[in-house]
């Protein structure tokens, strides 16, 4: 990604709401542009359009490589199709009498007074058992029967099933039956085949079997996206986010490591302009039209292995995201008995009232009516033909009329400005909370931080959530409203790898542990090889899992450089991570290597430097108007 640096870079995040684009020109300055990420009547894709508005190209001129370096880009495809189970229809094949096991799962109760339990939806459509089966220590306990499990294919290929996810009995360390029931799938035609040993190679055959299923059924909606993606961009490179906040060549991205691309784009934007202005300890407010991500940097990125998004579980590495369902688009509603704000959202399409598309009250209305937002200070890029402004008039219409309703429920006299300050006061109430589920409830003291607000809807609620957390610092940066879009220009091209171990913690099993990890190294270092960077940028950090003997909950622990580490340093790592979490050590009890994942990066040159074009303003701005604000 090294280019010659006379052409333009985009850094784009394509949200549910919004889509925000930067583009750097060649001379080095910044260009910003936002756009609904559904507009049907002006352009196909909000991403490609923004390009072209920023390049100044007429509708029948193509975008080129002559003009374009690279594109670097966070999608919510991925996302959306997993929240909207819309992927690809999916087969799962897994060993003989583990049929249900990941309907089973791990039968966890996050309501425990539910009477009437409602499942998520099942990604796999359909399900094959296969005969065969290899124990834990690597003997054989049943053979692989090919020539039984491909009738069963057939038949699923025939109804129209494309993807095929393979998990099996200890695949993770013994993949040779695995590989040839992906070969037999290959045969029969399955354009899309995920075999466990390759996805998640750790044991536990339900988070491995449902992330092998997710990936199946992700990766050709992804795939498609992307090359649609591509053929408009005419071969420009296009670089996408991972969940992992590592850049990657779109034709690589998996569809598991693409569920969180837009939100890791805004941590990484946080953490390098937060450092750069001398901040060590932030909390990140991304408040952006559909949903709040809230984030925590102490020093170092912070990663979860095991996540669950729209009821799916999945194992692989991301950034440490909390979302709620309160953004500028989310819903007001008074349901007769009480005022309402979200979870559900407008959205792009029809977006808030004010947006002249006969769109529900939402937070942004509420600022609208209180002053807070001005439509005359806003492009006028609303209603059908986008071209008219901000509709004030709608919005106090329909307050007004909400106001009346509860009044007349309540037998007390509710203002328009009540009702929308208190919408706002409930969505406070919800980021605040969301905040301290990632600080207070962990043992941080969030007073200590720096609020580090962006999004298209931070910097208007910025105040009121730090107010709530008794927070003094509020640090807003200059490309705030566009910084996830930022952070794609920010990140490195990352490569990681993964591998169980299962080994003491003892000086034989630390041995093993650095050849695994020098042989994850290789694989990594040479995927980015291949995306053309040289060995000079390549840096390595990697990790080890630990556990006590007979526990399943292993926690990070640094593996420096051959022979860096010792078996004590190791153990006193764990000891002060396991402390820190669960405040009480277990003496007496051994720890075991679960297993190793090293991360492979490789740093871009100074193009996009955190103070790029981002000087102050020689003199203070001139004040544009005096307004009224409840």
């Amino acid at each position: 990604m090294q280019g010659r640096g006379d052409r333009w870079q985009f850094w784009i995040d394509r949200g549910g709401t919004f889509t925000d684009l930067i583009g750097r020109a060649p001379q080095g300055s910044l260009h910003t542009l936002k756009l609904l990420s559904e507009n049907p009547a002006q352009y196909s894709d909000a991403s490609v359009e923004g390009i072209r508005r920023l390049l100044g190209l007429r509708s029948e001129e193509p975008i080129s490589a002559e003009r374009v370096e690279c594109v670097k880009m966070g999608t919510t495809v991925a996302t959306n199709a997993l929240l909207e189970r819309k992927g690809e229809r999916t087969l799962l094949v897994i060993t003989r009498g583990f049929k249900d096991a990941l309907r089973i799962a791990t039968q966890a109760r996050p309501r425990l007074f539910d009477r009437r339990i409602v499942l998520p939806a099942l990604l796999y459509e359909r399900v094959i058992e296969a005969d065969e089966r290899i124990g834990a220590g690597g003997e054989l306990v049943t053979a692989f029967d090919a020539a039984a499990l491909r009738p069963s294919l057939q038949d699923a290929h025939r109804a129209g099933l494309r993807a095929c996810a393979i998990a099996f009995m200890h695949g993770y360390r013994y993949p040779a039956h695995e590989l040839a029931a992906a070969e037999l799938a290959r045969e029969i035609g399955f354009s899309q085949i995920s075999v466990s040993h390759r996805v998640s190679p750790l044991p536990k055959l339900v988070p491995r079997g449902d992330t092998t299923v997710a990936d199946a059924y992700l990766s050709p909606i992804l795939r498609r996206y992307v090359a649609e993606l591509a053929r408009q961009l005419n071969d420009v490179p296009l670089y996408l986010m991972q969940s992992s906040g590592g850049l990657i060549e779109a034709h690589l991205l998996q569809g598991k490591d693409a569920i969180l691309s837009g939100p890791a784009g805004g941590i990484v934007g946080m953490v390098r302009t937060g450092l750069a202005a001398g901040h060590q300890k932030l909390i990140g407010f991304d408040m952006g039209g559909t949903s709040t991500d809230v984030s925590h940097f102490a020093g170092e990125y912070e990663r979860v292995f095991d996540t669950e998004v729209g009821g799916v579980r999945m194992r692989t590495p991301m950034l440490s995201v909390h979302t709620i369902a309160a953004g500028g688009g989310s819903i007001i509603r008074f349901d007769g008995t009480r005022l309402r704000v979200g979870p559900e959202s407008a959205g792009a399409n029809p977006g808030p009232a004010c947006y002249r598309r006969a769109g529900p009250l939402t937070i942004t209305d509420a600022n609208v009516l209180l002053g807070r937002i001005q439509p005359e200070f806003f492009p006028k890029v609303f209603g059908p033909s986008a071209d008219q402004a901000l509709d004030r008039e709608i919005v106090a219409e329909r307050f007004a009329a909400m106001a009346r309703a509860i009044s007349d429920a309540s037998g007390r006299s509710v203002s328009v400005e009540e009702v929308a300050s208190g919408a706002l006061m409930i969505a406070v109430g919800s980021m605040a909370n969301a905040i301290k589920r990632i600080s207070v409830a962990r043992g941080y003291d969030v007073t200590a931080y720096c609020l580090q607000c962006f999004g298209g809807a931070g910097g208007g609620h910025a105040c009121r959530v730090a107010d709530a957390l008794g927070m003094t610092r509020v640090f807003i940066h200059p490309l705030a409203g566009v910084l996830s879009a930022y952070g794609m220009g920010l990140a490195d091209q990352t490569a990681m790898r993964e591998c169980s171990l299962e080994q003491d913690l003892n000086d034989g099993g630390l041995a093993l542990a650095y050849a695994g990890a020098s042989a994850l190294q290789r694989e990594a270092a040479a995927q980015l090889r291949r995306q053309g960077i040289g060995e000079a940028r390549l840096r390595t950090q990697a990790s080890l899992f630990v556990r006590y003997r007979g526990t399943d909950t292993a926690l990070a622990c640094e593996l420096g450089g051959a022979g860096a580490q010792s078996v004590a340093s190791i153990r006193r790592q764990f000891e002060h991570a396991y402390r820190r979490q669960y405040a009480f050590l277990v003496p007496g009890v051994d720890l075991v290597i679960e297993s190793i994942s090293v991360e492979c990066s490789a740093a871009h040159d100074d193009l996009a430097a955190p103070r790029a074009n981002l000087d102050a303003p020689p003199h203070d701005p001139a004040v544009g108007a005096a307004v009224s604000m409840y």
